[in-house]
């Protein structure tokens, strides 16, 4: 209660937040009429002056009212747009590392270019993240105008630049991309070779725009790269065969948690149409062998029952494409990972691709708080303000409208089944369309949208229909839904990008009428015309009632409901809003209140009646609050896991730029070889024990491996005074000398680029292999729990012991390649362009909510830009014909001296 009181006298701490930052408005205001009287010129200048400040000694805080007053007067200029108050509040909370939640309408896109510019002073670079391509070079292009207005260069990142054409874009003072491609570009970075090959430099300060979107709800989703692996189609097939005599009895489905197991019949059903399949080793569906059997099993279950085409994915052009869940969108050329995409291409019977190996992943969250400031902007964070600060430790500020909001938000309608709602709602929309008042509908799936779609064309409704398979005129349709009378169905209005003006949008029509007709009076008059005709029915449809959205049912997040809402009333305009429910609805029949409400619901509403109530509202927000609870869950599930490779990331990401920058590494390589000795004369000679308990012939057999030596070990065992150190400093003396006599046959710089590149391919060798070996780790390290024990400690316990291990591999591995190769210069030939590699973005907990790309049609793994050099390795001829005498002499990792073209451990030197 007096909490309560205390909020109606001082109102909220949002509320006295934004008024405390009245004082820094009046100073901005300040400077207005000085500046007005700038000639351009003058004007453009203050960027220098500005610098010179910061280069003095001030601090941005310091200059912050009179460049937010430049940019102001620079906009009011150039796009003939001037910042309200309320966006220069919306400036400030962005420049101070928060959130700024504001409408939809209120001009966020503008905003970004006060706390843009400001920190773009100091030349360290300020990256603005948006949600989609086509917003990101729009936005370069449109708000970039000012920015070059005033002295500073813009960058934007898109898909298939060029390696020179993305460095240029990241020097800009200002650079505008989307999440993907920015995440990406980082993990690419640390996989080249030479610092000069890098295309980022280091971070400062990111806006993201949509913010909700691209660190809540995509944040659940890693970026992963990938190369391809060896081609498994016929095990899709012969799989997707069996599963698809399976029954409904044969598996238990929980489509809350979206998992899906065999039973104990269905095991066996399975086991028998493997056998007869001839795919089961054994008798046993979960022996040891057949882990990669099951594996499929379980993945085309999920494509079979789980996953439903029009709704998770489409079929079009004999390609499995994948539906954005959150907009809507089609994802061309994005995939699920972990067999899961391969095994919907089974299921619809088109190509399959090859499955890919994770090379580089990070999450989002990892990603987005490396910069040392962060801020975004969106017009719905608040309901999700816990998790941004829990996560990113940014608050959420609402900021206020412009103009009071005038748009009435009614009730929910319930109906006892789907028919009877979409019966109802085409009802509706008929009667506010011929009244000329726009509506526009909100569904969550393109098969919802053709359903809705049926039933308005049995009303006679004209209607618009925007879904991923239309996706191509989205901003088109989406920028003309305000005019009169009109209809828009969407899938999801997340991140459209695109504002719905009422009467019409100018910039969209002059497009579509005038594209053909050259500049000149006739055009100016044409446009004229068009300004015309919209303000007209802008006052048409203001008397109308504005823009009614319809919601079709109630999503899992608040947040999406809210976007849909927040269509309507756009700047003071009147507006309407309502969703319609049914107890068919995904969130009512999985979350929403029990069974005794469903039943009182069946048994006492009459087909076709409808009923309202606050009661049946709050019920189905609580239902929400626990799904996105849920949801939340799931994804710190996926920080706390990542949480651990980052830091093993960090190391070795670190450690390959030390690599990269260090002008010799001559140091690192000779520690590997005196601690890969130290291992070896420390397994064969354990403390405390006498020369006769030895392990003599393991320790020969080992350097020789290891260091390409046979030094006289039994001789020294001869002497009285011999230990394990005295051995140690022998082997290692010996090992030195033959790789200093190896350098000395090169020059200096080739021998430091030689190692350079020796080091950096096995660390890359190794950590693709740990993340490989981290992702089965982290898919079965969950079944701990039935141990009583907590699977995300066992999994840091594990995931540590194999670090360790990787790192005593990686140092066993440079020592034997330069202790086995022999060097010799060859022509110094191009440098090659590394290759793109598959780019994917996986939940790696339920395969959902995929969004990744393929940046090229060229697909491989990373290879060696550097050193002029071959490494030769001895032939039949050279060492004898006899295979027994090649154990020592050749390398492993080396083509078999038999000339089969495979390796020397896969072919005579298989153990």
């Amino acid at each position: 209660m007096f909490a309560g009181l205390a909020k109606s006298l001082f109102g909220s701490s949002n509320d006295r937040y934004v008024r405390s930052l009245n004082p820094v408005l009046a100073k901005i205001a300040s400077f207005e009429p000085t500046l007005q009287a700038m000639d351009d010129a003058t004007l453009a200048n203050q960027t220098v002056l500005f610098r010179e400040r910061l280069a003095n000694g001030e601090t941005l805080d310091q200059i912050l009212p009179e460049a937010f007053a430049t940019v102001r007067e620079a906009a009011r200029r150039v796009l003939g747009q001037r910042h309200y108050d309320v966006q220069m509040i919306g400036g400030i909370v962005l420049h101070r590392g928060e959130i700024a939640e504001m409408r939809t309408g209120e001009g966020k896109t503008l905003v970004a270019t006060l706390a843009t510019y400001l920190n773009a002073l100091p030349g360290t670079g300020v990256h603005v993240v948006t949600v989609n391509d086509y917003l990101a070079s729009r936005d370069a292009d449109w708000m970039g105008r000012v920015y070059r207005f005033l002295g500073l260069t813009v960058g934007v990142i898109i898909p298939n630049l060029s390696d020179e054409q993305r460095r240029e874009a990241y020097a800009a003072d200002i650079t505008y991309g989307t999440n993907n491609e920015f995440g990406f570009d980082y993990l690419r970075d640390n996989m080249k070779y030479e610092r000069s090959q890098m295309v980022q430099r280091p971070f400062g300060f990111a806006i993201v725009d949509e913010v909700d979107s691209i660190l809540i709800d995509e944040a659940r989703t890693p970026l992963i790269i990938s190369g391809p692996t060896d081609d498994k189609s016929e095990l899709y097939i012969s799989v997707d065969a069996i599963v698809k005599q399976l029954v409904p009895e044969d598996y238990d489905m929980d489509e809350k948690q979206r998992t899906i197991v065999l039973t104990e019949d269905g095991t066996e059903k399975a086991e028998r149409l493997l056998e007869a399949a001839g795919l089961l080793k054994g008798s046993n569906l979960y022996d040891f062998e057949n882990t990669q059997v099951v594996h499929h099993l379980n993945q085309s279950l999920r494509a079979n029952v789980m996953f439903k085409a029009d709704t998770d994915y489409i079929v079009k052009d004999g390609k499995v494409i994948i539906i954005d869940e959150f907009t809507g969108r089609m994802m061309d050329g994005r995939r699920w990972s972990d067999g899961l995409h391969q095994a919907v291409e089974a299921k619809e019977g088109v190509t399959i691709e090859p499955e890919n190996q994770t090379m580089a992943s990070i999450t989002f969250q990892n990603y987005f708080r490396m910069y040392p400031k962060l801020s975004g902007m969106t017009g719905t964070a608040a309901t999700e303000a816990a998790e941004f600060y829990d996560i990113y430790k940014m608050n959420v500020v609402t900021i206020p409208t412009n103009l009071p909001v005038q748009r009435v938000d009614e009730e929910d309608e319930f109906y006892k089944n789907t028919h009877d709602k979409f019966r109802a709602i085409a009802r509706k929309i008929r009667e506010h369309a011929e009244r000329g008042q726009p509506v526009l509908v909100g569904t969550v799936s393109i098969e919802k949208s053709e359903l809705l779609s049926d039933f308005l064309k049995q009303e006679g409704v004209d209607h618009s229909v925007l879904n991923a398979r239309y996706h191509e005129q989205e901003a088109h349709i989406v920028a003309q839904a305000g005019r009169l009378g009109a209809v828009t169905i969407a899938t999801n209005m997340a991140g459209r990008g695109t504002d719905i003006q009422l009467g019409g949008n100018l910039e969209f029509r002059i497009e579509d009428e005038l594209s053909g007709m050259p500049e000149g009076p006739a055009r100016d008059a044409a446009i004229e015309t068009i300004k015309a005709e919209i303000a007209a029915e802008k006052q048409r449809v203001l008397e109308a009632g504005g823009l009614f959205v319809l919601g079709t049912e109630r999503h899992e997040s608040r947040r999406i409901d809210n976007q849909l809402r927040g269509r309507s009333g756009r700047q003071g305009d009147p507006g309407l809003s309502r969703f319609y429910l049914s107890l068919d609805d995904d969130l009512l029949r999985i979350f929403g209140p029990d069974t005794l409400f469903a039943r009182m619901m069946r048994n006492n509403i009459e087909d076709g009646e409808a009923i309202g109530s606050k009661w049946l509202t709050k019920a189905i927000e609580t239902a929400q609050k626990k799904v996105e609870a849920r949801n939340y869950d799931i994804r710190k599930q996926v920080v706390e896991y990542d949480d651990v490779m980052n830091d093993q990331r960090k190391v070795i990401y670190e450690q390959r730029s030390d690599i990269m920058d260090a002008e010799t590494v001559g140091d690192v390589v000779t520690d590997m070889r005196a601690e890969t000795v130290n291992a070896v004369v420390g397994e064969a000679c354990p403390p405390h024990s006498y020369p006769e308990q030895w392990d003599i012939e393991g320790m020969k057999a080992r350097v020789a491996e290891l260091l390409n030596l046979e030094p006289p070990i039994d001789d020294w065992l001869t002497e009285e005074s011999i230990d394990p150190e005295l051995v140690t400093e022998r082997i290692l003396a010996e090992a030195d000398a033959m790789v200093a006599a190896k350098a000395a046959d090169l020059e200096p710089e080739t021998w430091t680029q030689v190692e350079k590149s020796i080091l950096l391919q096995s660390l890359d060798h190794h950590w693709k292999e740990h993340l490989a070996t981290l992702d089965a780790l982290r898919q079965v390290v969950h079944l701990r729990a039935y141990a009583q024990k907590t699977p995300i400690n066992e999994y840091k316990q594990e995931a540590f012991a194999l670090f360790q291990r990787m790192l005593d591999n990686i140092r066993e591995d440079v020592t034997r390649t330069i202790a086995h190769a022999e060097f010799r210069m060859q022509p110094l030939p191009e440098m090659p362009e590394l290759p793109d590699f598959i780019t994917t973005h996986f939940d790696p907990f339920s395969g959902e909510d995929n969004s990744a790309d393929i940046d090229a049609g060229t697909l491989g793994l990373v290879t060696s830009q550097l050193p002029p050099l071959q490494i030769v390795q001895p032939t039949a001829a050279e060492i004898g014909e006899d295979p027994e005498s090649w154990k020592g002499v050749v390398s492993r990792n080396a083509p078999c001296p038999c000339g089969s073209g495979r390796k020397y451990k896969h072919c005579h030197g298989s153990v």
